[in-house]
């Protein structure tokens, strides 16, 4: 059996297709000694350090590639230290007007911390708080709050959940930012998230009622576009396909029974493409 502290251990998943010259591999998480992981952290806290000043100093391209150095360093399994890293780089890419790249930075923090969430659920007390000393080891927003419980555990949970709160911020604004029926929805859906937060400051508070206000109208609006552009492009498409036929599309109309609300088909012989 291979040893716990191998670095490159993998094993083969599970696959339908026995003929596939190459074979998908799954990484296994791989935990390092107490004394490698505690140096690894160290190292991955001094370039987070490095890159924190860049942020300051509004250098951000520098300040995503050094997080990127940080995150490298990082032992994978370490979720809470990775959600920070990767928070950070969705406000770097915030400030960059990268809406996208915030988006997914913002996603891959949250997905750390449901990640986080579960162990701690499944695991009940067993809870590993390397790196807990570091207070100040992420980009702290204007108005953040601070935990009140000075309990190894409940400094913890009050961690996670203020980590959460600033993902949400930023993908939220990125979402908003980004435009689209899809994103504003999610937008929405961020947002409202966000109200149930007993952690928010009053300055966060005030943007997520803001932007529940205004977010609707416009989720609406982008829905209603998309919706008639998707039905412009399926009409000309059965144009396309009608027109040897002497026929378009409006030929063929949709009534609604008010009775059942369901919908008929009629033909209109006389609503075709006009000869030429």
């Amino acid at each position: 059996m291979a040893s716990r502290s191998e670095r490159f251990q993998r094993k083969p998943r599970d696959t339908k297709d026995e003929s596939a010259k190459v074979e998908e591999l799954e990484e296994e998480v791989i935990r390092f000694s107490p004394e490698e992981e505690a140096s690894l952290l160290n190292e991955s806290n001094a370039q987070k350090a490095s890159a924190n000043d860049l942020f300051a100093k509004s250098s951000f391209k520098d300040a995503i590639e050094t997080y990127d150095q940080a995150l490298a360093t990082c032992p994978n399994y370490l979720d809470y230290e990775i959600a920070v890293l990767k928070s950070n780089i969705a406000a770097c890419h915030l400030k960059l007007e990268d809406w996208k790249e915030a988006v997914n930075a913002a996603t891959a923090a949250l997905d750390g911390l449901d990640k986080l969430q579960g162990k701690r659920d499944g695991e009940g007390e067993k809870d590993d708080v390397k790196g807990e000393e570091e207070a100040d080891e992420e980009i702290v927003s204007e108005g953040a709050t601070k935990a009140e419980d000075t309990s190894v555990k409940g400094k913890r949970e009050a961690d996670i959940e203020r980590i959460r709160a600033k993902a949400l911020m930023r993908r939220g604004k990125a979402r908003s930012e980004l435009g689209g029926w899809s994103s504003l929805q999610g937008a929405e859906e961020d947002y409202k998230t966000l109200s149930k937060m007993p952690n928010l400051s009053p300055a966060d508070r005030k943007i997520v009622t803001h932007q529940l206000q205004a977010l609707p109208p416009k989720t609406k609006a982008a829905q209603e576009k998309e919706m008639a552009e998707m039905m412009g492009k399926l009409k000309g498409l059965g144009n396309s396909i009608l027109k040897p036929f002497g026929l378009s599309t409006d030929n063929f109309q949709m009534v609604k029974d008010e009775k059942t609300g369901g919908y008929s088909m009629n033909f209109n012989q006389g609503a075709g493409p006009a000869e030429k």
